[in-house]
């Protein structure tokens, strides 16, 4: 067992976000959290990686338990150095290169030396074909050119398993398709994720498990294909049923 993540509890002014969250992901799992906007999935990723400060809960990572409440900076320090997270936008230093933005990390924080530096991060721009952007800014980008980027700046920290915070949420419709076979190029490789997400297509065809929530609960959690063909929850297959009437909708006023 990777993670084995238990009791996770969050509030925020008072208001319970996470009522008591578990969750369990073995090496190599691809999980699609799912859920309505404001169940809490973003703030579980959060807390898993110390973004914010849980209430109550403990992570065990690789065998060694950490309290997600009292964690001390030196044990959130090897948690993050096993981890990546990619954020909904981008979050990419404006006033510098793709270049420097994926070796940054590694000779500020990791004190790589520059030249290895250079490698690490040219071999993780080729694995997101960004490899012939080394010199451009943010700004000359799409965002889809820049959230591989913020891809490939996670990869170069060598994690064991990265974070996706709703990735191509901010992105034109057109882009979506580059960041998705990006990380589903990951998941072939055998990548661990977990990925908030509404793209459902990924969800059914790319992750190995999905996480269904609402209300800060976990309504079902279990097999993707399972979960899409036979949900055993109501509230799951309300969910499922108003995402293919959308999906529907789309594709009627495409046609």
């Amino acid at each position: 067992m990777m993670l084995d993540i238990r009791n996770v509890h969050k509030s925020f002014d008072g208001r319970e976000i996470l009522h008591g969250i578990d969750l369990q992901v073995e090496k190599g799992d691809v999980v699609a959290i799912l859920g309505p906007s404001g169940s809490g999935k973003t703030t579980l990723l959060r807390c898993l990686n110390f973004l914010e400060r849980a209430d109550e809960g403990t992570l065990v990572f690789d065998g060694e338990p950490f309290d997600l409440h009292r964690a001390k900076k030196a044990e959130i320090a090897r948690v993050r150095r096993k981890t990546a997270f990619v954020f909904q936008n981008y979050n990419l230093f404006l006033n510098k290169t793709v270049l420097k933005n994926v070796t940054l990390g590694l000779t500020a924080a990791r004190k790589i030396r520059s030249a290895d530096a250079y490698s690490i991060a040219v071999h993780a721009l080729e694995r997101v074909g960004m490899a012939d952007r080394l010199q451009s800014y943010p700004s000359q980008l799409s965002g889809g050119q820049q959230q591989r980027v913020a891809i490939a700046r996670g990869l170069a920290s060598g994690p064991e398993i990265i974070y996706f915070d709703e990735p191509t949420s901010a992105l034109d419709p057109e882009l979506i398709g580059e960041v998705l076979g990006v990380m589903r190029d990951l998941a072939r490789d055998g990548m661990t994720m977990l990925v908030v997400t509404h793209e459902m297509e990924f969800a059914r065809n790319v992750s190995n498990k999905v996480l269904f929530m609402d209300g800060g609960k976990i309504i079902e959690a279990g097999p993707s294909h399972e979960f899409f063909a036979n949900p055993k929850e109501e509230r799951s297959r309300e969910f499922i049923r108003s995402i293919l009437e959308k999906e529907s909708r789309a594709a009627r006023h495409g046609e």
